[in-house]
């Protein structure tokens, strides 16, 4: 009895002055959280895996961009509206549900391959740098760049002869999306930007693009003169638009054949390895007295007048 007794004795229980421990412990802690937001669990690795390449941490691979986030109720709308591809639409947790966020759920849904991902508002912020995402983030996937060499093949494929635009210091994405859209109206064969030091496929290019982007190439050259130069030795002209060139637009006879089109920036115009690379310099006749066109115009202008010749 007095072994029972001592076994007794050494049992924990509760103590004068817990505070309540005891009772709060057979309290219950409320619904389970869901997988992405529990500490450890591989959903939530995966998302913050997902979260953080959404920052544009660049991924291996040649011929690819980094992701890019759309922000805001707004801009993630009008990105939907216009076919942006996109992979993920983040939402936050208890978000006030407005005509903007409803559309936004719904576009998503139309589309079908968008994730749908519920996120704490902390995280939003995170994954955005502090900048006022109204609850909505829409993630893009990276663009998948062609090589400068397949815009010709594809020509060839087609029994075509090339026509293709070449931006050299294009800077503005929404220029490259005007170009991308006239290629696409005119019947050419794609788009070569710079590695460095140009605008790529973000969000912005592919809305200014109209939808259009989805079926022109955009490829990306680690070299434009080098890239230029393959061209010529494929028997491609090289034609580049500059104020003081030395042919008119109405004098040029080779837009009828196999061609790159080169349009420099809207200030600076054609770098000096560049012009030089091309076979002629064009210049487009202003009469109105503009010193210049920005790259969407004046690339524009040019196919126009190849596609008429090509008729």
């Amino acid at each position: 009895m007095a072994a029972h007794n001592r076994r007794m004795s050494g049992k924990k229980g509760a103590q004068v002055g817990s505070g309540g421990k005891r009772r709060r412990g057979l309290e219950g802690k409320g619904p389970t959280p869901p997988a992405e937001l529990r500490k450890g669990h591989p959903k939530q690795r995966a998302a913050q895996a997902k979260a953080r390449r959404a920052q544009g941490r660049p991924r291996r691979g040649a011929g690819r961009s980094s992701a890019e986030l759309v922000v805001g109720r707004n801009p993630v709308v009008e990105a939907l509206r216009e076919g942006v591809p996109a992979s993920t639409l983040y939402v936050q947790q208890f978000i006030d549900n407005d005509e903007r966020v409803r559309e936004a759920l719904q576009l998503a849904a139309e589309r079908g391959a968008i994730n749908l991902m519920e996120a704490p508002r902390p995280e939003l912020d995170r994954m955005t740098g502090g900048l006022n995402h109204q609850g909505l983030v829409l993630q893009v996937p990276p663009y998948e760049y062609a090589h400068p060499q397949d815009l010709a093949d594809a020509a060839a494929d087609a029994g075509e002869d090339p026509l293709i635009v070449a931006l050299d210091g294009v800077t503005d994405p929404r220029n490259l999306g005007a170009v991308v859209r006239s290629v696409s109206a005119f019947g050419g064969h794609g788009v070569v930007v710079p590695e460095r030091r140009a605008a790529g496929m973000t969000a912005g290019a592919w809305k200014t693009s109209a939808g259009t982007a989805a079926r022109t190439p955009v490829a990306r050259a680690t070299n434009l003169t080098r890239a230029l130069e393959a061209y010529k030795k494929a028997g491609i002209m090289v034609v580049g638009l500059a104020a003081d060139g030395e042919t008119d637009l109405s004098d040029l006879d080779v837009l009828d054949g196999p061609v790159v089109i080169v349009v420099g920036s809207e200030g600076k115009g054609l770098s000096r390895l560049v012009g030089e690379t091309c076979d002629v310099r064009v210049r487009i006749p202003m009469p109105g007295g503009a010193e210049s066109l920005n790259a969407g115009v004046a690339a524009g202008i040019v196919l126009y007048e190849a596609a008429r010749r090509r008729r």
